[in-house]
């Protein structure tokens, strides 16, 4: 995948589906902590692209320690979008570790879709059964569609529940 960006598709289907139960920030942060391990490569030129941060050991220790670190990022930046009167926002620990685990595995498994270079099983398995399970364009539109539909999922749930308490307001 293209850094970052396109991982964010699914991410927001999973945000339409699950609502205040999954942080989009805390999973955005948790694929840019994915892939810090491949920008150095790419920078320095030297080391394994996909390296141990893309298997699905790698993936536990950096949702871990994405969701530690994530937590009062994203409730710093949902202050800062004024999402939230105050900045004492609470994202419960549960919901922060969920995010940063479906982010983590999802990373990897979109990854290990298209690159050669995945071993996401490592140390078990070291060659990448999922590659080219379905073609490179096909796994970019997932990706793009799943966000369209997440996007229209999660708008059409708010816009139903401002409706709902605005009716309930103009009852009393």
């Amino acid at each position: 995948m293209p850094f970052t960006p396109i991982h964010m598709g699914p991410g927001l289907l999973i945000k339409g589906l699950m609502q205040s139960s999954f942080s989009l920030m805390i999973f955005g942060w948790t694929q840019i902590v994915m892939d810090i391990q491949p920008l150095i490569v790419l920078v320095t030129g030297e080391g394994h692209l996909h390296g141990f941060s893309h298997t699905y050991i790698g993936a536990t220790l950096l949702a871990i320690v994405s969701a530690l670190t994530g937590k009062h990022l994203a409730q710093f930046g949902l202050w800062l979008l004024d999402i939230t009167e105050s900045i004492a926002v609470n994202i419960p620990w549960w919901v922060v570790f969920l995010s940063a685990f479906i982010g983590s595995f999802s990373h990897v498994l979109l990854d290990s879709i298209m690159h050669n270079d995945v071993q996401p099983y490592y140390p078990w398995v070291l060659n990448n059964p999922l590659l080219e399970l379905v073609s490179v364009a096909t796994l970019h539109k997932i990706c793009l569609y799943s966000g369209l539909v997440g996007a229209g999922i999660y708008y059409f749930l708010e816009w139903r529940r401002e409706n709902s308490i605005k009716r309930t307001q103009c009852d009393k």
